[in-house]
C-alpha cells in the first residue's frame, strides 16, 4: 500500500487507515485479529483508536494483538483523549485529564509510546494553551511521537496550529486533524480543509463511506445485519438516509457499474484522493468487508467520474466561505 506523509511532518502512514470504533463492543477478538492481519498483509500501517472506544476495550484489544500478531514497529498506532462519558461535560481538554488519559491508554495498549496522539474534541471550558501544553509535555516525555486534533472547526484548528507555530519555546507542530468527510458530508471544505492545507496539517477522514450508506446497502431498505438496524447505531446512520443522500448514492452506484467495481470502492477512492487527505479511516464489521475496502489500492477514478461525483454532491458555499470577488 502506498505511504503518505502526515501533513508537513516526517511521519509516513498507509493511505488507508484501520478504524477500531466497534472493537471490544461489536467486534470480538477473533474478528479484530482477522482484520488486523488482513490490514498488515495488505501493507497497512495506520491503526486508529481512542480511549473511549468500547469504554477502553478497543485499546485493550489492540494491545493484546500487537506484538503477538503484528510487530509493533510495523504499525503507526493513533489514539485520542478528551472525549469523556459525562452528560454534564462532554469534553475535557484539561492538562490533568489529558495526561492521565494518555497514561491509561499506554497501559491498555501495552506500549510505552503512541505514534500519533489526538485531542478528541475542542473543550470550550479549558484554555486552548493549556490543552496544547499537555500535547507538548506528552511529546517531550517520549510517550507521544506526533500529535493532532479531531473534530475542531476551522477557527479552532487554525488557532491551535498557529499557536504551536508561533508561541515561544519548543512547540509540537500539529500533524493531523481527523474529521468526518465523504461524498455525503463535505462540510469541512468550507473552512477546515483550507486551514489544514495552508498550515500543512494532514486530514484523516472518518466515516469516508458516509456511515456505510455509500456502499449502497440501504438503497432497497435497511438490512437486518447493518448498523442502521442496530438500536444503538441507527441514530448514527439515519441522517444520511434522506433524498439528497439517495441521489448521491445512486450516482456512486452508476459510476461503479461503469467502472465494473463496487460503490464502496468508488466512494473510498474519491475521498482518498481529495487534496489534503492523508488517509481515510475505514471501520469494518469483519475481515471480508475490510478486504474489499483495501482492494481500492488499485483503483484511480477517471477525471470525468470525479467531476460528476463532485457536481452531484457539491455543498453550497456562499459568503464568506467562497471567494468574495466571485460573488
Amino acid at each position: 500500500m502506498e505511504q503518505r506523509h502526515l501533513g508537513r511532518t516526517g511521519l509516513r502512514v498507509s493511505r488507508i487507515g484501520l478504524g477500531t470504533l466497534t472493537w471490544g463492543r461489536d467486534t470480538d477478538e477473533h474478528d479484530a485479529a482477522d482484520q488486523l492481519k488482513a490490514f498488515w498483509d495488505a501493507g497497512g500501517t495506520l491503526v486508529d483508536t481512542a480511549d473511549v472506544y468500547g469504554g477502553g476495550e478497543a485499546e485493550y484489544l489492540l494491545g493484546r494483538l500487537v506484538g503477538s500478531l503484528v510487530p509493533r514497529q510495523d504499525l503507526v498506532i493513533a489514539t485520542k483523549a478528551g472525549n469523556v462519558p459525562d452528560p454534564y461535560r462532554r469534553f475535557n481538554g484539561s492538562r490533568g485529564h489529558l495526561l492521565a488519559a494518555l497514561d491509561a491508554s499506554l497501559e491498555r495498549l501495552g506500549t510505552d509510546y503512541v505514534d500519533l496522539w489526538q485531542v478528541h474534541a475542542f473543550d470550550p471550558a479549558t484554555p486552548l494553551e493549556e490543552t496544547l501544553q499537555a500535547v507538548d509535555l506528552a511529546v517531550a516525555s517520549g510517550r507521544v511521537r506526533y500529535a493532532g486534533v479531531s473534530n475542531f472547526c476551522g477557527w479552532q484548528l487554525a488557532k491551535a496550529a498557529t499557536w504551536q507555530l508561533a508561541a515561544p519555546g519548543v512547540r509540537t507542530r500539529l500533524a493531523s486533524t481527523q474529521m468526518e468527510y465523504s461524498l455525503l458530508q463535505r462540510g469541512i471544505e468550507r473552512e477546515v480543509l483550507p486551514a489544514a492545507l495552508d498550515l500543512g496539517i494532514g486530514l484523516l477522514p472518518s466515516s469516508p463511506l458516509g456511515r456505510g450508506v455509500l456502499t449502497g446497502k440501504y438503497r432497497q431498505g435497511t438490512p437486518s445485519d447493518s448498523r442502521g438496524a442496530s438500536e444503538r447505531l441507527a441514530p448514527f446512520v439515519e441522517p444520511y438516509l434522506d433524498d439528497a443522500a439517495a441521489r448521491i448514492t445512486d450516482a456512486v452506484a452508476t459510476a461503479a457499474d461503469g467502472l465494473a467495481t463496487s460503490p464502496l470502492q468508488v466512494a473510498l477512492a474519491w475521498v482518498r484522493d481529495r487534496p489534503g487527505v492523508a488517509a481515510p479511516i475505514v471501520g469494518a464489521r469483519n475481515a471480508g468487508q475490510l478486504t474489499e475496502a483495501l482492494s481500492v489500492e488499485a483503483l484511480s477514478l477517471p477525471y470525468e467520474i470525479c467531476q460528476a461525483l463532485d457536481d452531484v454532491s457539491a455543498p453550497v458555499h456562499r459568503y464568506p466561505d467562497q471567494d468574495w470577488s466571485t460573488l
